[in-house]
């Protein structure tokens, strides 16, 4: 099912393994055969996966892990429908021992319905199954250089968006190439929002109030938030602010754009 030479379909392959090769990988599914073939493709990537067969056993092994080594997991990837623990009360779960805990979701595509609490609670990203394998190692890619850059930036107030762009949370100052860009106020409130989520998807509804909470004289709605983005992407191109249809807004960690 997943049987793809890595080197064929993706051009970053070095680059890659240097992004995942330290990082540990939580991986839960209740389904033997889908758990046992995206296990393998999952290896192919990660050098340390571990599976668990639903939110209790992910739970469990994840607080193990905690306890063996002092350090959390760098990536859970988890299915939605499981019995004994979905993975809305996995997530819930998890979140409320690592707040800023990494999650991906694999979802059938009748499964709208469970995505909306998982973005509320914040999930990262989610892929439809079948998980389409060139958009997913495309992604995959784009996650382990967040997570490498992270884990290796000394200054943690310091998010690097690529090898250019950075953010300051200390200062709200994005710079590109170090000089500063300069944004309205309206502008650093929706920066500020999406880059200090931990590349979680920020809902409509999230944004709207974030930026314009506290105008009383304003009823915004979705219109202004999409003029206010066609504004920053024509000034900041390198953000790559990535519309998650029907959910909401994230943004690309990497120098490349989104397909």
């Amino acid at each position: 099912m997943f049987k793809v030479n890595i080197r064929k379909v993706f051009m970053d392959y070095s680059l890659l393994k240097k992004y995942t090769r330290d990082l540990n990988i939580l991986f839960v599914e209740d389904d033997i055969d889908f758990r046992r073939e995206f296990s393998e493709l999952l290896r192919d990537i990660f050098p340390k996966v571990t599976t668990a067969v639903d939110g209790l056993d992910a739970i469990k092994k994840y607080e193990e892990y905690y306890k063996n080594t002092n350090k959390y997991y760098d990536l859970i990837i988890s299915d939605i429908r499981m019995p004994n623990s979905d993975g809305v009360e996995l997530v819930d779960s998890l979140y409320k021992i690592k707040e800023d805990q990494l999650v991906i979701i694999l979802s059938a595509r009748n499964e709208f319905k469970y995505l909306l609490p998982l973005i509320n609670l914040g999930i990262h990203q989610f892929f439809t199954k079948p998980v389409e394998y060139s958009t997913f190692l495309e992604d995959i890619f784009k996650l382990s250089n967040y997570i490498y850059h992270k884990k290796s930036n000394k200054d943690i107030n310091i998010i690097k968006i690529n090898e250019t762009l950075t953010w300051n949370k200390d200062n709200k100052k994005l710079s590109k190439d170090n000089k500063t860009i300069e944004l309205t106020k309206n502008e650093y409130s929706f920066v500020e929002k999406i880059l200090n989520n931990n590349q979680r998807v920020c809902t409509v509804e999230e944004l709207i109030n974030s930026i314009w909470g506290n105008d009383y004289h304003l009823d915004p709605d979705i219109t202004h938030l999409k003029s206010l983005i066609y504004r920053l992407r024509k000034k900041v191109p390198d953000l790559h602010i990535k519309n998650i249809y029907g959910m909401g807004y994230s943004y690309d960690n990497s120098s490349k754009k989104t397909k």
